[in-house]
């Protein structure tokens, strides 16, 4: 990787970030996103690595608790949602997950 293509993905991760309005911290057992909840084509919960399903509102009060790793939590109007953080890969973001009907 040259030092343009670097200093580009270290633009894209910070501005990434910036998105973010809370980025919690992980307790040791928390749990991962697998799979998103969708309904008419929006998310309306996430699946979680222990099989359970949970709403966008739980997700995000969980991910604040620490009890949900991976991600941050950003707006849009007046809705939280989660946020997969950059790490460099495409395979984890939510958005690329795989999409469960609710």
């Amino acid at each position: 990787m040259n030092k343009d293509t670097k200093q580009n993905q270290n633009a894209a991760s910070e501005l990434a970030y910036a998105a973010l309005d809370e980025i919690p911290t992980p307790k040791s057992d928390a749990k991962e996103i697998v799979g998103l909840v969708k309904s008419s084509g929006k998310v309306t919960g996430y699946q979680l690595s222990d099989g359970s399903t949970v709403s966008k509102d739980e997700g995000v009060s969980m991910a604040k608790s620490g009890d949900i790793q991976g991600v941050g939590v950003a707006h849009r109007k007046d809705s939280e949602y989660l946020k997969s953080l950059p790490d460099g890969t495409e395979e984890n973001n939510l958005g690329n997950l795989p999409s469960i009907s609710g």
